[in-house]
């Protein structure tokens, strides 16, 4: 499931989808279609829409050990209308597992677990649960004693769990193609309840590993760095876990400090005096002597001028900040955009 604007993530994602952003020095989808092989899986087809195109050139038709297909939305259709689009593309039995991932969720949890308990219970769906602090935050998934779920409630300040839908599906084939085809439907909204309501089965497969949604610029770069420092293992990681990930090209200057999980981008370049704490930098990026950046992004060819500090930034390709600015809490500067030096401030010691 890849066909999402990312619109949280922008301006990121106005030049490239969420799914293909570099994340710990490859495609976020990268990591998926290799942890995907890692279990067992062989084909994958991608539900795409939003820049289309971009999936095939980034990917072709074989990757990681996985063979790829593509099938695209003309329109918007939901959840529940683009996994019933891609279906289009499957060759399986009507009986046969179908093993749904979303492109922005990064998981740890055991997939062939999962898919085990979804073919022992003879399951329509079998949905990954996992369990959060807040679940107020989230619509919550209640299950019986013997892991059935038993409805889907919208988010309500006294949840009844803390049991959340993580966003990875097992289905049988046949209860995708149930699903209405070509129209706008919603899997959580209408046919889980739906399935539910019939008396199918819909189980709920309860596993607390690792679990992050990269949707937001502070949660991106949370992912991309666990990755990095090892939190979460993946087969596609072009390097050992560590503080930094350089990749090729990329110059550190030994008197920076770069480290936290930073990934410094091809042809980047943090010069001596520097400190880059928790960060992405993008090919091609500079981060001049004595800037610090931490916790943030920096697009294709930004660059950080000396003595300038970002804290939760992001910056989108080719900006350009000049000496002397302060930028934080979150601020985000659009493609091509120059900051004069000392033009933000949040603090008066410049």
């Amino acid at each position: 499931m890849v066909g999402g604007q990312g619109t949280r993530l922008r301006p990121l994602t106005i030049s490239t989808p969420k799914p293909l952003l570099p994340t710990a020095g490859v495609a976020f989808l990268a990591h998926q279609l290799a942890r995907a092989r890692s279990v067992g899986v062989t084909r994958i087809v991608f539900a795409t829409s939003y820049r289309a195109e971009m999936f095939e050139a980034a990917f072709g038709t074989h990757a990681h050990g996985v063979d790829l297909a593509y099938v695209t939305e003309d329109e918007p259709l939901g959840t529940g209308g683009a996994i019933r689009n891609a279906a289009t593309a499957l060759t399986c039995g009507p009986d046969e597992p179908v093993l749904i991932l979303n492109g922005d969720i990064l998981s740890g949890h055991d997939v062939r677990a999962q898919v085990d308990l979804h073919e022992k219970a003879g399951a329509a769906v079998t949905l990954h649960l996992t369990e959060v602090d807040d679940p107020s935050r989230f619509g919550c998934v209640p299950t019986d004693g013997e892991g059935r779920v038993t409805a889907f409630l919208e988010k309500t300040p006294n949840p009844v769990t803390n049991q959340i839908n993580a966003g990875c599906y097992v289905f049988r084939r046949s209860a995708i193609d149930s699903i209405a085809p070509g129209e706008v439907v919603s899997v959580e909204r209408e046919t889980f309840p739906g399935l539910i309501a019939s008396g199918a089965p819909v189980m709920g497969y309860v596993e607390s590993a690792y679990w992050l949604d990269v949707g937001t610029p502070e949660a991106f770069v949370q992912g991309s760095r666990d990755l990095v420092l090892g939190a979460i293992a993946s087969p596609a990681m072009p390097g050992e876990p560590g503080e930094r990930l350089c990749l090729e090209g990329a110059i550190v200057s030994p008197g920076a400090v770069v480290r936290g999980g930073t990934t410094v981008g091809r042809g980047a370049e943090i010069e001596a005096g520097a400190t880059v704490l928790g960060s992405v930098l993008q090919d091609g990026a500079f981060v001049a002597e004595g800037a610090t950046v931490r916790d943030s992004v920096l697009g294709r060819g930004a660059r950080v001028g000396a003595g300038a500090v970002l804290d939760g930034v992001v910056l989108g390709d080719g900006v350009s900040v000049g000496p002397g600015n302060e930028l934080k809490n979150g601020l985000r500067l659009w493609p091509g955009i120059t900051l004069p030096p000392t033009a933000v401030r949040f603090s008066a010691d410049a």
